[in-house]
């Protein structure tokens, strides 16, 4: 029997404020570090924004003297810049992969490289370095195509251009240096995404949950890509034998190359896949929980989180069954600053999120948020994901645009049509 312990998470996002609400649940949490948290994650452990995050001797200082027994890295920057590494060199369990196993997010080219290598199925694609056989090949591939940045890009790093032009544009911003120095371009895949997660120890992986993501901007899936605009969960289209063909074709392989190069992967593995004629396909890897996904994810969990967690971290998940509630779904909708995903204003206040509370069904994932006193003020892109659980998508749909009409932020948006096409599913599976 583990003996309870602190835990630290990193981050300071929606994803953060919807893990610190799960972890501080787990009677094996006896405290809760954010670092540096926000409002949010304040309501359910304390907040550390004097903790550098990037400074990793000082996050290792920290845990010894506070008797951390468990880090969950919950954003990927810190991944790739190989804060697993050091906490492990110093002996302290952490929740997330290596720098090198990281790279599955970090570099969309070692990803489809890895494909490559080992048949999982994914979209035809090309690396590029230089900007002249990039635009070669793009004008012998022609439109539509997809021109993706190599590196992190926090969701924003992607163009699905509809013409030779869009997609000349997006290659010349990448290689240009306004977006880094290296891209890939692939093939357009037709379908319906859905976003898959499972949790691993190296060699073992547990699929713990399905969700569709909204990435673009606008209603009707318009406008330019964003973190994502709201989700769902679970993702219906992807059955149980898309889930065997998922974990047996792209997870298990995925795994096994990495385990053989040397570099085992251990976390969350997050799989965006095209739902294809010809069966799902890899779109890209993420290495932790999702954002916004996390925020339906959890919501649905019947037990404890962090003994998962700190078995992941240890290597092993053998005997490990994370529970979801079957019979509720969740979604989320996201209210975003005006300008998103460009520039934003920040320091607008936003009033009337106590309003949604008394429903047990309803929470409110903060984002993008500060307190100036009293007041709770905007200070990002992403600001508030309004998360609502109900017996279908339709109702927790329902209760949650209830929600956001209850929050007084003038200088918000959101997307009114968050779930719409699993609601017209629902409808279709009843004859309505």
């Amino acid at each position: 029997m583990t003996e309870p312990f602190s835990i630290l998470l990193i981050g300071s996002g929606g994803r953060e404020h919807a893990l610190a609400w799960a972890i501080a649940k787990s009677p094996l949490c006896t405290r809760l570090f954010i670092a540096p948290g926000n409002p949010g994650t304040a309501q359910h452990g304390e907040n550390r924004p004097d903790l550098s995050v990037s400074d990793h001797a000082a996050v290792v200082a920290f845990c010894r003297a506070e008797g951390v027994g468990l880090v969950v890295v919950g954003p990927e920057a810190p991944l790739v810049a190989g804060l697993v590494d050091d906490l492990q060199a110093a002996g302290i369990p952490a929740f997330g992969p290596t720098k090198a196993a990281a790279q599955l997010e970090g570099s969309k080219g070692f990803t489809k490289d890895l494909c490559a290598e080992h048949d999982i199925p994914t979209a035809a694609f090309a690396r590029f370095t230089d900007l002249e056989p990039a635009l070669a090949y793009l004008r012998a591939r022609g439109a539509p195509i997809v021109v993706k940045a190599d590196g992190l890009a926090a969701g924003k790093g992607v163009t699905v251009a509809e013409t030779l032009p869009e997609a000349e544009a997006a290659v010349r911003a990448i290689l240009d240096g306004t977006e880094g120095g290296a891209l890939v371009i692939e093939e357009c895949l037709f379908g319906e995404e859905a976003s898959f997660f499972a949790l691993c120890d190296g060699t073992r992986a547990v699929p713990i949950g399905t969700a569709q993501d909204h990435k673009r901007v606008h209603d009707g899936d318009l406008g330019p890509n964003t973190g994502g605009m709201g989700a769902y969960s679970p993702a219906s289209i992807v059955t149980p034998e898309i889930t065997e063909t998922v974990m047996t074709r792209i997870i298990a392989p995925t795994l096994a190359g990495m385990a053989a190069r040397g570099t085992p992967f251990s976390g969350i593995l997050y799989a965006g896949l095209m739902l294809t004629a010809e069966g799902p396909k890899l779109i890209e890897y993420n290495t932790r929980f999702g954002d916004p996904e996390a925020q339906v994810l959890m919501p649905r969990l019947t037990g404890d989180l962090v003994p998962a967690l700190l078995a992941a971290a240890q290597g092993d998940l053998s005997g490990v069954a994370i529970g979801f509630d079957a019979s509720r779904a969740a979604l989320t909708v996201v209210m975003a600053a005006q300008g998103y995903p460009g520039a934003v204003t920040r320091g607008t206040e936003i009033r009337g999120v106590e309003a949604t509370g008394g429903d047990a069904t309803v929470l409110v994932f903060q984002a993008g948020t500060r307190r100036d006193g009293d007041r709770l003020l905007a200070d990002g892109g992403r600001v508030l994901a309004v998360t609502a659980l109900g017996a279908s998508v339709g109702q927790a749909k329902d209760r949650a645009y209830a929600a956001v009409k209850r929050i007084d932020w003038p200088d918000g948006f959101f997307r009114s049509d968050i779930g719409g096409r699993e609601v017209a599913r629902e409808a279709a599976s009843k004859g309505d």
